[in-house]
């Protein structure tokens, strides 16, 4: 039976831009006006201290999250260390307070949608939805639709907002800097400082979106050093842009232009810039409110997963769609709670209601540290500790807990209803169900029953032989990739690693797909039971793993680096990755080094009867030499070298020289004098059953522009084509320009 694998899909930057993603939003686009008619310039303070209250809890999250990178995240945590009673008021805690905070995202896009586009309001009986509702309806239905298809690349589209976002708030504030007058900053506390806290308790929904960070710390590289700098790091760079942001914004304009302005961004930039200025503001706005409720849609499928897992809510509702792979029907009941708050919430109780709900997850999060460093289990092993323990944790907790008293009675008295909901819910549904028991109920009942025993380690593997990874995606290109997989990984005694990678919708978290395999791929026992076959055939020994991943074509090459191969053989994709002629996607080329020598068979039925492998003398073509001899070794192939030279002589004389020193001295020698060499090639392969050809030296952009020799040849021969790339390290002017 193959292992299985959960892919690490999030490098340092994506992990970053989930937490900076979901907070960047209509918090500082939508939330300046009412924070500003209740304090004044203040709000900047009231910012900052909400980064702060954040902050504590995102050391303490960042410590919870290298100890245990679960899907999940918070509610994962304080389920573990506190049991399901506690993990029951979390989980509803987190779901509700996502729900209410998606819905106050899209509340905010609604208004910066009516700035260009008139729409009516509507009235049905004694309800009224003003213009804003009606777009934010339409707006929900939307993200809940792309999310419940489980839409592709929307990782790779949050990174590109959140760059783009950035960029307008830094070109904002620098331009408003210029023409800044800091004397409208005076008086700073027009109103007093008492509306400080409560005012701090509306805009901390600005500051939902770190933990989220933790609910895919099983998907992140190398969590124990990227998890905590994500964390930490969304909340410091958002804390920063929110104070620049709100200090620039009031020393521009007097402050009653700003209070209780629903667009006040907006129509600053249109004073700083012109009607480009505004343009851009609101294109931002747009941007902002909606990624982050397109994240906290995506978030809220992740809480529902992990407290399937745990027995807290019905399995029913992660059913996976047959057709979508997504949980169908948990984005469905979620969509259902946002439309339902937009309809009878206004922003500043959408805002406060997301603010609590989370505000109580944080201050039990804190508590679920220290339980946890308190009792201390063995497999608790953080890559990453909070500074100055107990303090922080401690602080973390009363600051969490007591800002929830500055909000809104009435937000507050919803909150502790969705609570007593949580606690009811665990003694009449969960409690009989649940699957988890807490760390500190746990550890209770170790001392009672005396010492505990000892876990063994996991084996590591050895990972020190010659390893040639075989990705394979169809069972009917299995026999060919192991084929060629196998005759290099037994001339260099090594051993094959056959890999199915399984693609996930991001909606679903990598686990569960894990652990219903029969929901999303139904070719992985077939196509590995074949890879095992045919491996036995060859005499080669082989692994076989099952890697789960949101992404399938970028997987290939975070699978080399994990699996430390040497060689991999890989089918030709059916598209070009926006990189003609190398084994890599475009932005691959430009960010990473390959990690091992590449083999890419575009395969018309492999005979390796007659192989011709054309030559000048670069370093790809090595690894072309490499291969024919391996195969012609293990099947007798007849191999011919082809070179194009100026004159006979001088050809006859290199190809000499160069098989010699690749132990090709048997191989057939074919010198053109003159010749183009695409036309060449294509004439030669006409008598070859597989043609080995180098990749391009050239940099990424000349391709782009000028095409390249490997794709200009390969739709015109008839036979195979095996593209070979070297393993190899290049500068990025290099990679570019070549």
């Amino acid at each position: 039976m193959s292992e299985q694998e959960l892919a690490k899909d999030l490098g340092p930057l994506a992990a970053l831009t989930i937490g900076v993603g979901t907070m960047i939003g209509a918090g500082i686009f939508v939330l300046p006006g009412p924070a500003v008619a209740r304090v004044g310039p203040l709000v900047a303070v009231a910012f900052v201290l909400g980064g702060a209250i954040a902050l504590l809890t995102a050391l303490s999250a960042s410590e919870l999250g290298t100890a245990m990178p679960k899907a999940g995240g918070a509610y994962y945590y304080i389920n573990h260390a506190l049991g399901p009673l506690f993990g029951s008021i979390a989980g509803w805690a987190n779901w509700m307070g996502l729900a209410f905070a998606s819905a106050f995202y899209m509340y905010g896009f609604g208004q910066y949608v009516g700035e260009f586009l008139s729409v009516p309001g509507v009235e049905i009986g004694l309800l009224s939805l003003p213009p804003a509702k009606v777009i934010a309806l339409f707006g929900a239905g939307f993200f809940v639709a792309v999310n419940y298809v489980g839409a592709k690349e929307t990782g790779r589209l949050q990174n590109i907002i959140v760059v783009t976002l950035v960029l307008i708030l830094a070109g904002f504030t620098l331009v408003g800097t210029f023409n800044a007058d800091l004397s409208t900053l005076r008086p700073i506390a027009p109103f007093g400082y008492s509306p400080l806290l409560p005012t701090t308790g509306l805009i901390f929904v600005s500051f939902l979106g770190f933990v989220q960070i933790t609910s895919v710390a099983e998907e992140i590289k190398d969590p124990g050093r990227n998890l905590p700098r994500a964390v930490i790091g969304s909340v410091l760079i958002v804390t920063v842009i929110y104070a620049l942001v709100l200090v620039v914004l009031l020393a521009v304009v007097e402050t009653p232009v700003v209070a209780n302005n629903e667009t006040a961004v907006v129509d600053v930039a249109r004073m700083l810039a012109g009607p480009a200025g505004a343009a851009l503001l609101l294109f931002g706005g747009l941007l902002a409110t909606a990624s982050s409720a397109n994240a906290s849609i995506l978030a809220s499928s992740r809480i529902n997963f992990a407290m399937g897992r745990d027995g807290i809510v019905t399995a029913w509702l992660n059913e996976v769609h047959e057709r979508f792979a997504t949980p169908y029907r948990s984005i469905a009941v979620t969509g259902l709670f946002i439309l339902v708050f937009i309809v009878f919430g206004d922003v500043e109780t959408l805002a406060t209601a997301g603010s609590v709900l989370h505000l109580l997850i944080y201050g039990l999060l804190n508590v679920a540290l220290i339980v946890m460093r308190e009792v201390n289990p063995p497999t608790y092993q953080p890559d990453y500790e909070v500074p100055l323990y107990p303090f922080t944790p401690v602080v973390g907790a009363i600051v969490s807990f007591a800002l929830i008293g500055f909000i809104e009675p009435i937000v507050i008295l919803l909150s502790v209803a969705f609570v007593v909901f949580a606690v009811l819910w665990y003694f009449f549904y969960a409690r009989e169900r649940s699957k988890t028991t807490g760390v500190a109920s746990t550890a209770l009942r170790r001392l009672q029953a005396g010492p505990e025993t000892t876990q063994t380690a996991a084996p590591t593997p050895d990972g020190g032989t010659y390893r040639v990874l075989v990705p394979l995606a169809h069972p009917d290109h299995v026999d060919d990739l192991m084929t060629l997989g196998g005759a290099i990984g037994k001339a260099n005694e090594g051993t094959v690693v056959a890999v199915h990678i399984v693609t996930v919708p991001d909606q679903t978290s990598l686990s569960y797909a894990a652990e219903h395999t029969e929901k999303f791929d139904l070719a992985t026992g077939d196509t590995l039971d074949r890879a095992e076959a045919k491996a036995d055939e060859l005499g080669v020994d082989v692994e076989t793993h099952t890697i789960f991943s949101h992404r399938a074509f970028e997987e290939v090459f975070d699978a080399a680096r994990t699996h430390d191969a040497d060689t991999v053989v890989m089918g030709w994709g059916k598209s070009e990755h926006g990189s003609p002629g190398r084994a890599e996607s475009a932005i691959d080329e430009l960010a990473h080094d390959l990690p091992a020598d590449f083999l890419v068979l575009k395969d018309r039925g492999l005979d390796n009867s007659r192989i011709l492998v054309p030559t000048a003398g670069g370093p790809d073509s090595d690894l072309s030499a490499v291969v024919a001899r391996i195969l012609a070794d293990e099947y007798g192939s007849r191999v011919s070298l082809l070179h194009v030279a100026e004159d006979e002589e001088t050809g006859q004389e290199f190809l000499e020289g160069w098989a010699r020193s690749h132990d090709l001295e048997d191989a057939e020698r074919i010198v053109r004098v003159d010749a183009d060499i695409e036309s060449a090639i294509k004439e030669e392969a006409e008598d070859a059953t597989l043609l080995i050809v180098g990749a391009t030296e050239k940099g990424l952009l000349s391709r782009l522009v000028r095409g390249s020799l490997v794709m200009d040849v390969l739709d015109e021969v008839s036979c195979s084509v095996l593209l070979a790339e070297t393993k190899s390290e290049r500068s990025f002017w290099r990679r570019l320009l070549g």
